[in-house]
């Protein structure tokens, strides 16, 4: 090949095109990778921007939710309240009223004056029989354990240790006998029964 060819071939453009890279053409004046430098970081910043403004709106619809959240949770809070003081309060209120009647039955026997002492015994047994039954409709229940009975702690209170009657074969730490009725509520202990208990052999 002749120098002549050669020098062609080299000012032919065709024959070297210019190879581009990151920053743009390699063979660009450094204007002109400046320019394209340039031109990318604003598209990066341009896209983070992006990015940030839809991180804030994310994070501002989650703070929305959390507060509409705590302000439920405070509202829930503030009604189980209100219906847990209206339930305390009808309930008493039920109990109050369901006692009236007890109360009408001892003002009507005092009300007697010229009552006999049988009378009075009979309308003492009739309004303790229906006070009794007041306070069974509100689940107040007598623990009343019979002689022999095992002694249960969580029931009843032994006031003494006492010998087992003579001839019986009760057994130690048994009820002996009953000295003060215990009373349930809605099987919760209201007062134990104070007990004396029977002593071991």
């Amino acid at each position: 090949m002749s120098g002549e060819n050669q020098t062609e071939m080299s000012d032919n453009p065709t024959q070297h095109p210019a190879r581009s890279g990151a920053d743009g053409p390699i063979d660009a004046s450094p204007e002109e990778r400046e320019a394209a430098q340039a031109a990318n970081d604003a598209d990066a910043l341009s896209q983070a921007q992006a990015e940030l403004a839809a991180l804030q709106a994310k994070n501002a619809e989650l703070a929305e939710q959390v507060l509409r959240a705590q302000a439920e949770m405070q509202n829930t809070r503030r009604r189980a309240e209100d219906e847990m003081s209206k339930a305390r309060k009808f309930a008493v209120e039920s109990f109050a009223e369901s006692l009236l009647p007890v109360v009408d039955s001892l003002e009507a026997g005092l009300a007697h004056r010229d009552a006999t002492p049988q009378q009075i015994t009979e309308g003492a047994e009739a309004t303790l029989r229906q006070l009794k039954s007041t306070l069974e409709r509100n689940k107040v229940i007598e623990i009343n354990p019979a002689a022999g009975a095992k002694f249960d702690p969580h029931q009843h209170q032994a006031i003494s240790v006492v010998p087992p009657p003579p001839g019986s074969a009760q057994e130690a730490n048994t009820v002996v006998s009953v000295l003060q009725k215990g009373y349930l509520i809605a099987d919760r202990v209201l007062r134990p029964a104070l007990v004396t208990v029977a002593a071991p052999k």
